[in-house]
């Protein structure tokens, strides 16, 4: 079967000169449309998507140059290729401005045809291959995200029966808590790689967005060593941590901030020797806000230190095999700190020298209402207690109690699901389908509805919508975990009526701090 023909979009407000060059098109066996100015042009290129635009410089309504650069900022049509073409502009710095604009190729009047064709001949085998790469494209960022999702859903009964052993049993042998520990570990490792491959690719086609809002760098220092804390433990490595200003505060996004700090340090604690030293310090530099880790580890090679923050990049320089983890981390790093407007470099006096990553950001200037030394105390105890916090953060929940239906079509999810809402003192049961899911919640009524998106005999948005339509659940608490983790995926469920959302896996401390509201009284059967 023949592929259809790419279509031309030929404009100039010439009429013999557009006759002309249609004629040649079409001879060629191409298929042509015609636009006599700019603004008709534009508004043709969005209803029909030309593989190729012919497009005169010296138009009646708007320049030439001028169209090229609308037609590739705006996203509907920035992948038409532009031909420009002039009798009037016929200058080498004319036809560098063309290109700098956007233009695929610029040509001077006179055309001889066989020049012509040959021309649009060459920029059309180049949309194809765009074409074929942009599927290409489209067709990993599908694959990223079932993968994902297929990772995820496997960790999640493994982080909850970890969960419920640790709850059930938190006086085990010494032998059970470090295997306990161990999985817990390298799950939260597996955890990290399949958020770190899908930012990369959310990054890669700037659909990364940013929560930005005043953020606290004890704050984001706070968190970084909570989730980095094990690992220097387990090493018996000390930190140093040097904040003597608490109020420090930049504008950027908490959690992205902070996964850049988790990177470097958990990078450091890795290439780092056991009872070794990380020395993490935040300050002033003028209107900026500098973060520095220095450890004295391996040390990176001075041929090295441009290529470090490559994609895929390996920390490999003393010849040992191939390291953990996928390459992508400081690359990722870099970037999410591009994104607030910042910098992240790298210095090394050599191999066995240690390394010094230094955060530069944009400062914000501090809140006169915040106490900067009662923030730096608070920040320090919490780091210094975290392991003990965080076990006793699921004692007595306040909202225990509560109905709680959850609903899986991963039996050992929803299963251990459940003995997780249970141990945190709510009455559970558990379903397998939305079907079953929308049967008991008529019969049952629960306050509140755990529920998967990837269900099978429905998707999760029709469970809630099916759920929300009922007079008896329309007011219940809806929560989504779900492995599916894009901007999209959270916005169709928000637009479906879910409450909130989560991303699996999810652990025993989200779900003990989780606001569950119950729905009126009315709403119960």
């Amino acid at each position: 079967m023949s592929q259809p023909q790419q279509l031309i979009l030929n404009v100039d407000d010439t009429d013999a000169a557009r006759y002309a060059r249609t004629r040649i098109l079409t001879k060629a066996g191409l298929r042509v449309v015609e636009a006599a100015s700019g603004t008709e042009a534009l508004a043709l290129a969005r209803e029909l998507k030309p593989a190729l635009i012919l497009l005169d410089v010296k138009l009646p309504d708007i320049h030439g140059m001028e169209v090229c650069s609308r037609l590739k900022a705006d996203p509907a049509t920035a992948s038409c290729l532009v031909l420009q073409t002039s009798a009037s502009y016929i200058g080498l710095a004319d036809k560098i401005r063309a290109l700098e604009g956007g233009a695929d190729n610029y040509l001077f009047e006179p055309i001889e045809p066989a020049e012509l064709v040959a021309n649009v001949h060459a920029l059309l085998r180049l949309a194809k291959v765009e074409n074929a790469l942009r599927e290409i494209d489209r067709r990993k960022d599908e694959f990223l995200a079932i993968l994902a999702h297929e990772l995820r859903n496997p960790l999640v009964p493994m982080r909850n029966a970890i969960g419920i052993l640790n709850t059930r049993a938190p006086d085990a042998p010494d032998w059970e808590l470090r295997a306990r520990n161990t999985i817990s570990n390298h799950l939260d490792h597996m955890v990290r790689l399949v958020d770190d491959l899908l930012d990369v690719s959310r990054l890669s086609h700037n659909k990364l967005a940013l929560q930005l809002r005043r953020t606290l760098v004890a704050e984001v220092i706070h968190n970084a060593l909570e989730s980095t804390q094990q690992l220097m433990e387990r090493k018996r490595q000390q930190l140093q941590l040097d904040m003597a200003d608490a109020s420090l505060a930049v504008d950027g996004d908490e959690v992205r901030l902070a996964q850049v700090l988790i990177n470097l340090l958990h990078n450091a604690a890795k290439f780092s020797p056991e009872g070794g030293h990380i020395y993490l310090a935040a300050q002033a530099e003028a209107d900026k806000v500098v973060l520095t880790v220095r450890d004295e580890g391996i040390g990176i090679a001075a041929e090295r230190l441009d290529d470090i923050f490559g994609m895929f990049a390996q920390a490999n320089a003393l010849g040992h095999d191939r390291q953990d983890g996928l390459g992508i981390g400081l690359s990722l790093a870099r970037s999410l700190v591009q994104l607030h407007g910042g910098e992240l470099t790298v210095q090394s006096a050599g191999i066995g020298q240690g390394s010094v990553f230094r955060i530069e950001l944009p400062r914000t200037m501090p809140d006169k209402t915040a106490s900067g030394s009662d923030l730096a105390n608070a920040t320090t105890e919490t780091t210094a207690t975290n392991a003990t916090n965080a076990a006793a953060s699921t004692d007595g929940a306040p909202r225990a109690g509560m109905r709680v239906l959850v609903v899986d079509d991963n039996i050992d999810i929803a299963d251990t699901m459940k003995e997780l809402m249970e141990l945190l003192g709510h009455d559970v049961q558990a379903v397998y389908s939305g079907t079953r899911a929308i049967a008991r919640a008529k019969e049952w009524v629960p306050d509140a509805v755990l529920l998967d998106i990837g269900l099978k005999d429905m998707t999760g948005h029709d469970l809630i919508r099916a759920l929300r339509a009922e007079p008896a659940t329309r007011e219940i608490y809806l929560l989504a975990c779900s492995g599916f983790s894009s901007d999209e995926d959270k916005r169709e469920a928000y637009d479906a009526g879910v409450d909130d959302y989560l991303v699996k896996p999810v652990d025993l401390d989200t779900l003990a701090q989780l606001e569950l509201r119950r729905p009126p009284p009315r709403a119960r059967a």
